[in-house]
């Protein structure tokens, strides 16, 4: 079975786009393996903090590199990307020899794909991710499952998937298990 990584960009204990991956998760059960990226302690980026590597930058690249594919659950902040995920990504599109800086990062050629639980602001935060993946050389599968946040979830803390959006996580596993097969 093929080795899939979730990201999930909010960091906040609760988090709605955690609780969308562990519904993804569910829908991968028996077809591929799930594992969570742990990233809270990747510092922010910066040149002058590259060598040595710091350790939660060497980790979240090994962890990378080896899955079979990333999937992104990203909140939407301001109608864009949340500025710690595009942190994340930066550090993980870095060359990994620093002598060659157009060599291969950890993202190189690995197998991508997102879904958005936010609000509003779905649209624009997806273009952003439609550019920027395939820029840091990854193979994204544009499959992009959003989800508007249940209006029970302010109040209770517990994030409801529609059976639309079910359905949508169901074409995107598919979508994400068959550019891995081609890959």
């Amino acid at each position: 079975m093929k080795n899939i990584l979730f990201i999930v960009g909010s960091l906040r204990e609760g988090s709605f786009n955690k609780q969308m991956a562990e519904t993804a998760e569910k829908v991968l059960e028996g077809k591929a393996n799930v594992s969570y990226l742990d990233w809270k302690d990747v510092p922010v980026f910066s040149q002058e903090l590259e060598v040595p590597t710091p350790a939660p930058v060497a980790a979240v690249r090994k962890a990378i590199m080896a899955a079979d594919a990333i999937w992104i659950f990203s909140p939407v902040y301001n109608f864009s990307i949340p500025g710690s995920v595009k942190n994340l990504l930066d550090w993980a599109s870095r060359a990994l020899d620093l002598s060659d800086t157009r060599g291969p990062s950890a993202l190189q050629d690995k197998v991508s794909t997102v879904s958005l639980v936010a609000s509003a602001g779905h649209e624009q935060a997806a273009a952003i991710y439609r550019d920027l993946l395939p820029f840091i050389r990854t193979k994204f599968v544009d499959q992009i499952t959003t989800s508007p946040v249940n209006d029970s979830a302010w109040a209770d803390g517990k994030f409801v998937a529609s059976e639309e959006v079910i359905a949508d996580l169901n074409k995107q596993a598919d979508a994400l298990l068959a550019a891995l097969n081609e890959a």
